[in-house]
């Protein structure tokens, strides 16, 4: 950014602009938003060559940076993963409307017909790191959902965020709506972020997605609602009493599939009676990819070759190919362990008896808490929502995967024959 552009003024300059924008949104019909979707995911179609140039630039920085493994994955646009993208913009353009929809309309003692309507949150600024996909992501579910997004990608991530979202403008324009109903802020100065998430009287929620560093730096100083999409120390429990086959499979799943995302486990905890039969079966195959193996001292005397557990292992989220391990008594172990050192993003166990999975759903406090399943199920498009804007750890208004539903906010409607309040 120049440095003659003063931060503050640029950013109530975006802010002021999507908060007309977002008027025109509302009122947008829901033929004309899934419009804008429809051309979007047909322009991401035919301008792939374009996207794959501008992509090819910031992995150029990033090798010269020395980013490698998982990270340097996070950042990379394949024509597969903009095929992907384009399908996730159709079937969020499939989704029902969510807006104005109204819910548990009833008639008062006084005849008052009283309810509640679905609206738009508003102008939501959305700041995020490395994947570029989450511009499509984002932009596509907040225009559906009537909402107004400032989205502020990473550095490393630039000029694939700039491409995409001039195509997202382009199909804005195409479909007659104001273009800076998705604008980006094209500058690395973390002063526009700043100012932006104090813009109060005309940004509504902010979402940070990203280090752990950066959710901290936004929630303590935003003036503007935040929601956290916190970092995902994820584990899975495998109970003494489940299928080895599958333990072996999912434990492999959820760590190898893809490490550097959110939902990937991070801490595996193995009851001290099934460790035998699985560390011979499982840490081959882990070590085979690549894994590797941070344990605390009973599973190094069963397999010598992991290196050492220290505390800090234990509520690190690596996104890449380590893994720590631990062998656990009993399940009160392993819900003490989570408890302490778990994220609330996601929990997994692998049991054969019901009791023990149901006490598993009951106790783990996590946004999306699985049984007998991959942690990597916690996404928007595997849980149905078609898309996500990120996988919530806050308590408050949404809670795990965030899609149309919780980018909408309910008001009270009244309809009325001249009723007065005595």
């Amino acid at each position: 950014m120049d440095e003659t552009i003063d931060a503050g003024a640029l950013a109530a300059r975006m802010a002021s602009a999507a908060r007309a924008a977002s008027r025109a949104l509302g009122r947008a019909s829901s033929a004309q938003r899934d419009r804008v979707l429809e051309r979007l995911a047909a322009l991401l179609t035919e301008r792939q060559d374009e996207l794959v140039a501008a992509n090819t630039r910031d992995l150029e920085a990033a090798d010269a940076a020395g980013v490698t493994g998982a990270l340097r994955d996070r950042l990379a646009l394949t024509p597969a993963r903009i095929a992907a993208m384009a399908e996730g913009v159709r079937q969020v353009m499939a989704l029902p409307d969510p807006l104005g929809g109204i819910e548990r309309l009833a008639r008062r003692p006084n005849g008052l017909m009283v309810g509640r309507m679905r609206i738009p949150l508003g102008v939501i600024c959305i700041i995020y790191e490395s994947r570029p996909n989450v511009t499509v992501d984002a932009g596509a579910l907040c225009l559906k959902s009537g909402n107004a997004p400032i989205l502020k990608g990473g550095k490393e991530a630039i000029h694939s965020n700039a491409a995409l979202v001039a195509l997202m403008r382009e199909a804005l324009a195409d479909a007659g709506l104001p273009a800076d109903c998705v604008q980006a802020v094209a500058t690395s100065d973390r002063a526009v972020t700043d100012a932006l998430i104090r813009c109060s009287g005309d940004v509504d929620l902010v979402i940070p997605r990203g280090g752990e560093a950066l959710i901290r730096h936004v929630t303590e100083h935003a003036t503007v609602p935040v929601i956290q999409h916190y970092k995902g120390v994820c584990h899975v429990y495998l109970d003494r009493d489940c299928d080895l086959e599958m333990a072996t499979e999912i434990a492999f799943n959820a760590k190898v599939q893809r490490p550097g995302v959110c939902n990937a486990m991070e801490t595996l905890l193995v009851h001290r009676d099934l460790a035998p039969r699985l560390i011979p079966r499982l840490f081959p195959r882990l070590e085979a990819a690549g894994v590797t193996l941070r344990a605390d001292a009973r599973t190094r005397a069963l397999w010598p070759a992991a290196q050492a557990a220290t505390e800090a292992d234990w509520d690190t989220e690596y996104l890449d190919l380590v893994l720590s391990v631990r062998l656990v008594d009993d399940m009160d172990v392993a819900l003490d362990h989570i408890a302490r050192y778990g994220s609330g993003h996601t929990e997994a166990i692998v049991t054969n008896q019901y009791a023990s999975g149901q006490r598993f759903l009951r106790e783990v406090t996590a946004s999306c808490v699985l049984i007998n399943a991959s942690t990597r199920f916690n996404d928007g498009f595997e849980l149905g929502l078609g898309a996500e804007i990120g996988i919530s750890t806050s308590r408050l208004h949404a809670y795990g995967a965030m899609g149309l539903e919780e980018l909408t906010a309910r008001k009270w409607i009244v309809y009325g024959e001249g009723q007065v309040r005595g």
